[in-house]
């Protein structure tokens, strides 16, 4: 028997659990919690319904150890995947489009 559900990341996603803002294309904002990361994808818990192929912003604190330098990051984001899940919202997978690492303030 196959596994009808191929593996389709192309970078090794890390456990991380940090704050993520997240901006829909309608201007919302929602906050969010990160699951994992890697330096082309995300998988996210919001209360804000998305739908696949959404386009998404997101401020996020990449760890080093990513490999994109760590620190504030502006990312634009394209929903590939939807899971309704009880009691952490709604689970959000997408890849990064764009990351924009943000200057250090203070």
């Amino acid at each position: 028997m196959t596994n009808e559900r191929s593996e389709r990341r192309s970078g090794q996603r890390m456990p991380v659990q940090t704050s993520v803002k997240v901006r829909r294309s309608d201007g919302t904002e929602t906050p969010g919690l990160t699951r994992d990361l890697s330096s082309n994808g995300i998988f996210l818990y919001s209360e804000a319904g998305m739908a696949e192929g959404s386009k998404l912003e997101l401020v996020v604190m990449l760890p080093a150890d990513l490999g994109l330098g760590g620190g504030w990051a502006l990312c634009q984001a394209s929903v590939v995947r939807v899971e309704h899940s009880d009691g952490k919202g709604v689970g959000i997978a997408a890849t990064l489009d764009r990351i924009e690492l943000l200057p250090q303030i203070g």
